[in-house]
């Protein structure tokens, strides 16, 4: 077993990707989707969003990846979350963001979409990187729209 120093060595060679999601909330429920076969952690549940191209904003990345997922556009709220996770085969930075519809969402992608109630959250398969979120999401006391977001 390699020390403490050689292992941090080896995690940062691992590739960096940056990611962005949307944590959309509508009447007690949240919008989830099943990551496809064929990408990594495949079959999966998921907050929408996807990963930053270069020199792109965290909230324009939102808008883009939600256009090009699920037809529709957002308004981007706050940063609810982040965290890094070392999965085997790369190191995923996730920025989880407040997000409100700007339109009906429908997949595009031959993805599978739910609105879940917070109580079945825990319930779905989400990737490791997700599990402290959803802890968050799923306590009474979440971090919830804030009262003038328009939407109360």
């Amino acid at each position: 077993m390699p020390d403490a120093t050689t292992l941090r060595v080896l995690l940062d060679l691992l590739p960096r990707v940056i990611v962005v999601a949307a944590v959309i909330e509508e009447d007690e429920r949240f919008l989830v989707t099943r990551r496809q076969h064929g990408v990594h952690l495949a079959g999966m549940w998921e907050f929408p969003g996807g990963k930053i191209d270069p020199g792109e904003t965290h909230a324009n990345a939102l808008r883009r990846e939600l256009r090009e997922e699920l037809d529709t556009d957002v308004d981007v709220g706050a940063l609810i979350f982040d965290v890094t996770h070392e999965y085997p085969d790369r190191a995923v930075a996730l920025y989880f963001y407040r997000c409100r519809l700007l339109g009906m969402p429908r997949p595009l992608l031959g993805q599978e979409m739910r609105w879940v109630p917070r109580s079945e959250l825990s319930s779905l398969g989400f990737p490791p990187a997700d599990v402290e979120l959803i802890k968050l999401l799923m306590k009474a006391d979440a971090p919830r729209r804030s009262q003038d977001d328009g939407r109360r």
